[in-house]
């Protein structure tokens, strides 16, 4: 099986603050084949998010998938509120690093795309 970065499929990943105790993250894609892609993957769901960024299932407080503006967003409640001693990003736009390198199965079409 043939995999392929997130970061291949998407045209934009990005996390910010949502409040000051939330990162929301939003994977954009410009055409719904990639969407559709990922989504049919499996490798973005509330469980594997919960994997990735290493965090219980109970601080992601959003999972949706949204069909009208090709996307995924998730909101993971912070550890400690935006800004207090000891938080290293205090505007939450440096959380979406794991996303980027997340393999994506693609099908069996040979490295370079075959097309």
């Amino acid at each position: 099986m043939t995999t392929r970065p997130l970061s291949d499929l998407a045209k934009t990943i990005r996390s910010k603050n949502a409040g000051v105790d939330r990162i929301t993250f939003d994977i954009i894609f410009s055409d719904r084949g990639n969407y559709d892609l990922v989504r049919r993957s499996g490798a973005l769901s509330r469980a594997k998010v919960a994997r990735l960024f290493n965090v219980p299932d109970s601080r992601i407080s959003d999972f949706v998938e949204f069909d009208p503006a090709p996307a995924i967003k998730f909101t993971i409640a912070r550890e400690q509120p935006s800004g207090s001693p000891g938080d290293a990003d205090i505007f939450g736009a440096q959380q979406y690093a794991p996303l980027i390198d997340l393999p994506i199965e693609v099908g069996d079409e040979p490295e370079g795309g075959g097309r």
